[in-house]
């Protein structure tokens, strides 16, 4: 049963970089995440009203949703208008890349020489992805991709904030907040940004799988993952992520796999799996929220 939650939150997680590129284009980066953590958090609410476990009011929830949700989902949104969707989830497992550089900046010291070299595999990895990949390399496309990495600073940034103040906190009533604050952060942009027509079907589908099923229904999927096989353990599931996000992308939008993507991905993982430190529990239950992404 453990395997199979694992395999559907990582499903799930991967999928949501494919219903972003379905729907960006039509209702644009803002009105797209902006429906997305609204569903999200509204269907959290439930959850945990029906627990008894609602969120008291914070303007803490603000922060917290604006780096793990609202700032990131919206860059990834604005990066797969020109980005496929496999890329931006193959650039997206850069982010405990960036975590181990957040952290050693807030300890105030130099990156060990195990995270240096983790870093170093890193980039080399997003260079082979984006060097070799199938996409042509222009000013468009670069930005495009400096978008999805800065997503995953704002994600390593929140996942700091995450653990020093909603460290001992109930992990499914923080996620309930931390959408809900994202999109009162996103509203305003929202209501000035509004989409030019009405979406059709299949983008109301997109956006509502996006909302219940990746991020609602995955992130209550983790956390009985976490409940089953222990907090550090769940955390694999985000090594599956970019595996899924690439099939996905594959099968549903054709899209082609460039002669790099294999060998950068392949980077990245093991840059991954140089920096990855044992967490403990409740820190790992916050890394695991915000790396994933995510809404990733």
């Amino acid at each position: 049963m453990s395997g199979v939650l694992m395999l559907f939150v990582a499903a799930a997680w991967g999928a949501s970089f494919l219903f972003m590129r379905q729907a960006a284009p039509v209702l644009g980066p803002v009105g797209m995440i902006e429906a997305r953590v609204l569903l999200a958090g509204l269907a959290l609410a439930l959850v945990c009203a029906a627990l008894r476990r609602l969120p008291r009011p914070s303007w803490e929830f603000l922060l917290l949703g604006a780096l793990t949700a609202a700032v990131p989902f919206t860059l990834i949104g604005a990066a797969e208008l020109r980005l496929t969707a496999s890329l931006a989830a193959l650039l997206n497992a850069t982010t405990p890349l960036f975590s181990v550089l957040v952290t050693a900046a807030r300890e105030r010291r130099a990156p060990s020489v195990r995270e240096g070299a983790g870093i170093a595999l890193g980039i080399a990895g997003v260079a082979v992805l984006v060097g070799l990949g199938p996409q042509r390399v222009d000013a468009g496309f670069l930005l495009a991709v400096a978008a999805s990495l800065l997503a995953s600073l704002a994600y390593a940034l929140g996942g700091a904030y995450a653990q020093t103040r909603f460290r001992n906190k109930d992990p499914l009533s923080t996620a309930a907040g931390q959408q809900l604050g994202a999109a009162l952060c996103l509203a305003p942009l929202a209501v000035a940004l509004p989409p030019s027509h009405l979406p059709g079907p299949d983008v109301a589908a997109s956006v509502a799988a996006l909302g219940l099923v990746c991020t609602a229904l995955g992130f209550v999927a983790f956390f009985r993952l976490v409940e089953r096989i222990g907090a550090t353990g769940a955390l694999s599931v985000t090594f599956l992520v970019p595996f899924f996000g690439l099939l996905w992308g594959t099968v549903f939008l054709g899209e082609p796999i460039g002669r790099g993507t294999p060998v950068g991905l392949a980077l990245v993982l093991a840059a991954v799996v140089a920096v990855s430190r044992r967490p403990d529990a409740r820190g790992a239950i916050s890394d695991g929220r915000e790396t994933a992404r995510t809404s990733n």
